[in-house]
């Protein structure tokens, strides 16, 4: 085997497509969750061909899909080590950490001593506070917030504090400052939220839209990633979507934007483009933010048809020494109790177009698999977490 066989890297994480409930389900009463599993019943008759050629059905039994005879991608399945099922702790995991201390999350809400202090740097006020949808919050508080100026506060499943402000109002720069003001607080040990996101919106009533100007402060990750590696080794480090966000810009040579699945896959074939040596890791956010969270097991089946569509032609484009990871950080089963993720395995496709020799890579022990196979191809420090699967890859 050559002492680099993959030139370039490229890795899908699909946002919160489990594949299953996962050991230890019953901790995180998540016993029962099957994202993909409900989605395919859900739709009676998914449409998946890339998919199912690459052999997502060889993973698990999955309505409406057949195991390939001989799949085009080494298949398997990953099991999350970290106590959490987050997108921050799942995307760290992928790179080879492990989170053995959850984030905090608040489901009564944030407490009143962080939002006063807030309020006391900033001047002022806030609505909400709650656990809410993004599109649901602007439709209930939008209108007293403009008539007011008082922020839209409001949290998720996820540990993350959320400001809305419509850009009339707050101007954007004053909203960015704003959530620079909540991150620097809610580092305090007694909070630990994972992420402040800055929310910003247009519109009148009737008709909020959110806008693309989304801006997420996230923590640093607690220790070295795969991709610090990558950047400090000389390889190329390209995030895709909210990835950049996720590491707070740690082990990254180049951030490109999104604004949705579309919008990712576009710029996802623009990386392909590019000369590079390294890695282009890409976050479709869509099916957790827009399907998974609200619960909508149709619109998120349509969505993975969408992408499915999309991924057909990535395979085309895939030259000799690329490599294409598929996976997901979590899960979140649409048909499930609540709006919050799901514990749950997640799928593993690995499809190298000069390989015609494929393998059951079978049940990997940590997400952070991933992220040592792609410190052994590039034979930069491996991680502390995870086993690297590249010599299978290429037997």
């Amino acid at each position: 085997m050559n002492e680099q066989p993959f030139k370039r890297v490229f890795l899908i994480v699909m946002d919160s497509v489990g594949i299953g409930e996962a050991p230890d389900a019953d901790k995180f009463d998540d016993v029962g969750a099957d994202t993909l599993g409900h989605i395919a019943e859900a739709m009676g008759n998914i449409q998946l061909p890339t998919l199912e050629m690459l052999g997502l059905a060889n993973i698990k039994d999955i309505k409406g899909l057949k195991a390939a005879d001989q799949p085009k991608a080494h298949f398997g399945k990953m099991q999350e080590a970290s106590n959490g099922k987050d997108t921050m702790t799942g995307h760290w995991e992928i790179m080879g950490l492990n989170i053995t201390e959850p984030f905090q999350v608040f489901p009564e809400g944030f407490p009143d001593a962080l939002l006063n202090e807030l309020e006391g740097q900033i001047g002022r006020g806030f609505i909400g506070n709650k656990v809410a949808s993004g599109t649901e919050i602007l439709d209930e508080l939008a209108e007293e917030h403009v008539n007011t100026g008082k922020l839209i506060v409001y949290t998720s499943a996820d540990s993350v504090l959320q400001i809305a402000a419509h850009e009339d109002i707050v101007p954007i720069e004053e909203l960015y400052d704003i959530c620079e003001k909540a991150r620097a607080l809610t580092l305090k040990p007694e909070y630990m939220v994972g992420r402040v996101i800055a929310r910003p919106f247009l519109g009148e009533k009737g008709a909020w839209k959110r806008t693309p100007k989304r801006h997420d402060y996230a923590l640093k990750p607690f220790g070295r990633t795969v991709m610090n590696e990558l950047k400090d080794g000389g390889f190329d480090s390209i995030a895709i979507g909210k990835i950049s966000d996720i590491y707070d810009g740690e082990g990254i040579t180049q951030t490109v934007r999104t604004t949705s699945n579309e919008d990712g896959m576009d710029k996802f074939f623009e990386s392909m483009e590019q000369d590079f040596t390294g890695m282009s890791f890409l976050n479709l956010v869509d099916f957790d933010a827009l399907f998974g969270h609200r619960r909508d097991p149709i619109g998120y089946g349509k969505a993975l048809e969408e992408f499915d569509l999309r991924l057909k032609d990535v395979i085309k484009q895939l030259g000799s020494g690329d490599l294409l990871i598929i996976t997901a950080d979590h899960g979140n089963d649409p048909v499930h109790k609540g709006t919050d993720h799901t514990r749950e395995f997640v799928p593993l496709l690995v499809f190298d177009p000069d390989q015609p020799n494929t393998m059951d890579l079978g049940i990997r022990p940590t997400f952070a698999d991933i992220g040592a196979t792609v410190a052994d191809n590039f034979g930069v420090t491996a991680p502390e977490y995870g086993t690297s699967f590249l010599k299978q890859l290429k037997k």
